[in-house]
């Protein structure tokens, strides 16, 4: 029998039930995995309130770490009984999941099914964005917001390894403290973050803020910057940017917008692997530390989603089949 989260309306976390579902057989260039761990993601909790429009009955998930039970038709590459990690597959919240072989990677060994499926989805938003959506150079100083947020954290400590300087800003004391164990060279409150960027930076700004707040810190954000300075927005956990003047890219020092999606950086193979090789090797060095900061069973993914929307979680949040 496979179980699985399966919503049959749009609602609150409540709405997400364990039930019986149906057994799932890989098509060609598919794997079928047995879901070992499985990563929570905002988008999921916009799924399920209707925020974000989606077939009923639901399961949600596109983010999980499994072994492969069985290799559709043309797959190479595989075997079973591989650790896999993917961020690129549907209704991972299961005991089973199937994913196309060619988003899906193997695990190296050493590292864990949990730490595998908490990796993908951050773990590459924070690589594209380090190397890629901006290109900040060693011995720059960039802004992250929501430096203890599980992207953050990750972002962080990836530029930090790069030789750039990273201010962040944090809610708490405790999630202040998190930032600054992952490599923040100063962390602010959100209030006057402005002031005390261009105080750090002695008049001069952030090379790059990365913004995955959305309204509530743009203008400042883009306050922040040193002339040809480069904001990269990559969210909107406080709702969307409003329209505004670009004239105010021009007045503020030729300035740049950028608002990247990850889908757009992982365009191929070659591509994927690169990315996920890097971060696996930064996890082999011990430059590159995966925080969980909550793990639920998955019976009781009503009570992740709760705990991911109330903003009180650091890290990433998963489940465990």
């Amino acid at each position: 029998m496979t179980r699985a989260i399966i919503a049959t309306e749009i609602g609150g976390p409540e709405v997400l039930q364990l039930a019986e579902a149906p057994e799932l057989v890989p098509g060609p260039g598919e794997l079928l995995i047995e879901t070992a761990a499985i990563g929570v993601n905002f988008i999921e909790t916009y799924q399920r309130s209707g925020a974000y429009s989606v077939p009923l009955p639901f399961t949600p998930g596109g983010e999980g770490a499994g072994h492969v039970r069985a290799l559709g038709a043309g797959v190479t590459g595989f075997a079973v009984g591989d650790l896999v990690t993917t961020a690129e597959a549907q209704a991972t919240y299961a005991d089973r999941f199937v994913v196309e072989a060619a988003r899906a990677v193997a695990v190296p060994t050493g590292i864990s099914a949990e730490t595998a499926a908490a990796l993908p989805l951050q773990g590459l938003t924070a690589h594209y964005l380090a190397t890629s959506a901006a290109t900040p150079e060693p011995g720059d100083t960039v802004l992250v917001h929501a430096g203890a947020g599980g992207v953050g954290l990750l972002l962080t400590q990836i530029l930090t390894a790069r030789g750039v300087h990273v201010l962040t800003t944090a809610s708490t004391p405790e999630k202040q403290e998190l930032s600054r164990a992952a490599g923040a060279v100063a962390v602010f409150d959100y209030s006057g973050f402005v002031e005390q960027v261009w105080d750090h930076t002695a008049g001069v700004g952030a090379a790059v803020v990365y913004d995955g707040v959305g309204k509530d810190t743009f203008d400042d954000s883009l306050r922040s910057l040193r002339v040809r300075g480069e904001l990269v927005l990559f969210g909107a956990a406080s709702g969307p940017v409003p329209p505004f003047d670009l004239q105010r890219l021009n007045s503020g020092g030729s300035l740049s917008v950028t608002r990247p999606s990850l889908g757009h950086f992982v365009r191929g193979p070659e591509e994927r692997g690169w990315r996920y090789g890097e971060l696996f090797d930064l996890i082999a060095a011990g430059a590159l530390d995966l925080r969980i900061g909550a793990s639920f069973p998955l019976a009781e993914a009503a009570a992740a989603h709760a705990a991911l929307e109330s903003r009180q979680t650091t890290g990433k949040v998963i489940l465990l089949p």
